[in-house]
């Protein structure tokens, strides 16, 4: 036993500069995702500035499920949520297993750069991109609308279009990043398996249906997994920035009543209910979904 601990003990020290790599990742997980927790007791207490707090128990979710407003907010959430599931999952894929299919490395890697670059831009510079692009003066999809005898639409303050837009600024954004994880698995396909369907006469798409699909069922499985943990986030950011009074009906999602309720109008109880709520249906979402997925050995997160 003493001489396993000795062996563990070396190897963690030959390898320290990789565990100090650790460091400011388990800093930022523990300041901003771990010390906040204990702020959710807040749920359950009158917040006053003066005075100290008052125990009110389980008012605050009284009220939230007695609230018309949140079921409205609620309900978008859902909408757009699983809308950007629904399209956003299978997307990724479809672009890594093209992706995959290109032979010339450079142009792979161009594409691969081009498709990841999104990623990296704050909602504020996507929202200011699509407000041009949809202009119902002269953006440029409005300019092909007329071009061909359409009328032009305003794409931001249609209640009819809106979400869709949301839909569409999220794929364009996440799609090529969110293909990375499906590139690592392509990458670790035996390319044998791919040979002896070539023999056998299977063309590309028999492959891709045969082999591919299969080998990154587990992979898919993961990603649906993560995102149903998240599925409650809309994404605040992209709401937040894209959004205007002509679209409120249907793009107050539950992250903006919190912060409108919260924030705004300082009901800091209320909102971290709110809050609360969010987190422990993600979590339901995440055990239930992954003991499915364990139960019929389709992999899962743990």
């Amino acid at each position: 036993m003493i001489n396993t601990n000795n062996k563990i003990l070396k190897r963690i020290y030959k390898d320290r500069y990789y565990y100090y790599l650790l460091i400011p990742a388990t800093a930022y997980f523990i300041i901003f995702h771990y010390i906040p927790i204990y702020g959710v007791k807040l749920a359950f207490e009158k917040y006053r500035i003066f005075g100290g707090n008052q125990w009110v128990g389980l008012a605050y979710f009284e009220e939230l499920f007695t609230s018309p407003a949140f079921y409205k907010a609620l309900m978008n959430t859902i909408i757009i949520s699983g809308l950007k599931l629904l399209i956003g999952m299978p997307v990724p894929l479809i672009l890594a297993i093209l992706i995959n299919e290109v032979n010339n490395k450079y142009f792979k890697k161009y594409v691969q750069s081009v498709v990841y670059i999104p990623h990296f831009l704050s909602w504020v510079v996507i929202a200011g991109i699509f407000t041009m692009i949809l202009s119902p003066v002269n953006g440029m999809v409005n300019e092909i609308v007329k071009a061909f005898g359409g009328t032009p639409v305003s794409f931001m303050t249609s209640t009819k279009h809106f979400r869709g837009v949301l839909v569409v600024s999220e794929l364009w954004r996440s799609a090529g990043w969110d293909s990375i994880l499906y590139t690592a698995a392509l990458s670790n396909i035996d390319p044998t398996l791919y040979e002896a369907a070539k023999i056998d006469g299977a063309n590309r798409w028999q492959r891709n249906i045969y082999i591919t699909l299969p080998e990154l069922l587990k992979t898919m499985i993961v990603v649906f997994i993560l995102n149903l943990g998240f599925f409650l986030n809309a994404g605040f950011d992209q709401v937040f920035n894209m959004m205007n009074d002509s679209v409120i009906s249907v793009a107050d999602i539950i992250d903006i009543y919190a912060y409108r309720i919260g924030l705004l109008n300082m009901n800091y109880s209320y909102a971290t209910a709110v809050g609360l709520f969010k987190g422990v249906i993600g979590m339901i979402l995440i055990i239930t979904v992954n003991k499915i997925a364990k139960k019929n050995d389709a992999g899962g997160l743990y």
